[in-house]
């Protein structure tokens, strides 16, 4: 897509591709009703300063968008192709073991016990055991610190994902 195709887009349809993109009505309300934007920059640009000083409840609603990695099942599915890409973005990166994945699980589960809301980071080209770490990091925050961090990484997979819309 190009951005004039975007700018031409129906309210409901540029909604939709927002959405998609970050699950936070207030966020994407603000984002279509500043169109028409000049290009991808300008978007991305406006798309960042309307993420900024939400309700706490608007940063939650985009967080109850994302799976929870819940169970070492589907952990293992989502790292099944670790070894293959270590030799490449990853590289040195060995791939997930089932220790490391049942860690995870049980971290993640105790990470939405403690905060009452999934973890969030940006998972873009790290292993499990480098989300393992981060995760591990971040456990003893306080829930004001979680909810800026996990923020802060939502804007991340926000970004990627107007990136996505446009190539």
């Amino acid at each position: 897509m190009v951005i004039e195709t975007f700018n031409s887009l129906s309210e409901a349809e540029a909604r939709q591709l927002l959405a998609d993109c970050n699950a936070c009505e207030t966020w994407f309300e603000r984002v279509v009703s500043a169109r028409p934007f000049k290009d991808v920059t300008q978007l991305k640009s406006h798309a960042s300063l309307s993420w900024q000083n939400l309700s706490e409840s608007d940063y939650l609603q985009a967080f109850e968008a994302h799976p929870m990695i819940g169970d070492v099942d589907s952990l293992r599915k989502k790292y099944a192709s670790t070894k293959a890409m270590a030799s490449g973005e990853q590289s040195g990166a060995a791939a997930a073991d089932e220790q490391t994945l049942g860690e995870l699980a049980t971290l993640n589960k105790s990470y939405l016990q403690k905060f009452g809301f999934i973890f969030i980071v940006f998972a873009t080209g790290k292993s499990a055991a480098e989300m393992l770490a981060l995760l591990k990091a971040r456990i003893g925050n306080s829930r004001e610190e979680e909810i800026r961090n996990a923020a802060a990484e939502q804007l991340k997979i926000t970004l990627l994902r107007i990136d996505k819309l446009f190539n």
